[in-house]
């Protein structure tokens, strides 16, 4: 028997849209937004699933809940922050473009998509790596010990380990990953 886990990122926000560093800044969906949460729901609407997971940030949530509306088997929705977006640190707020302007190119893909290194008073991808790694193992023992199938509103971000651990990806790979806004993936847990 198999357990299936489906894995959403959330829509486009505002921040997204003006290509600002958001992290853990709430930005609520853009109207293009809710038209990729209203096309991942029209897309999961034959799946099924009794528990919803997803992070205490508004596109997160906003996002869940169109999923929600086609699915009344769900019937819990629990708020988990190892799966947040990554923090930002002084970074949060700003705009991409403000920061090439004032650190260069070079030092902006560091701080934007290394490994290791993070944004001052930030996570690196690493960091986040760490948390979703350690929500990833308490939700397939959730899974098994409840035998239920699971909805995750995640961000871009936590997604890359998510996506690394269930593909088996090189970091490298995982490095490289653009995670849609209006799709989703599905992973199966072996019970």
């Amino acid at each position: 028997m198999y357990l299936k886990i489906y894995l959403v990122r959330h829509g486009q926000t505002y921040y997204n849209k003006s290509h600002r560093f958001t992290g853990f800044v709430n930005s609520h969906l853009t109207k293009k937004g809710i038209q990729q949460a209203k096309r991942v729901a029209k897309k999961l609407k034959n799946k099924k699933f009794q528990v919803a997971f997803q992070t205490r940030l508004s596109r997160s949530k906003e996002t869940l809940k169109y999923i929600l509306k086609d699915h009344p088997e769900c019937k819990k929705v629990i708020t988990d922050d190892r799966m947040i977006e990554r923090c930002y640190g002084s970074l949060q707020r700003q705009y991409h473009k403000t920061i090439i302007k004032r650190y260069g190119k070079k030092q902006f893909d560091i701080w934007h998509r290394s490994y290791n290194t993070p944004p001052p008073k930030g996570e690196s991808i690493k960091d986040v790596e760490k948390r979703v790694l350690s929500f990833i193992k308490y939700l397939i023992k959730y899974m098994k010990k409840n035998k239920v199938n699971v909805v995750i509103s995640a961000h871009g971000n936590s997604m890359r380990p998510f996506r690394r651990y269930f593909e088996k990806l090189t970091i490298k790979q995982m490095l490289k990953l653009e995670n849609p806004w209006d799709n989703y993936f599905e992973y199966k847990i072996k019970v």
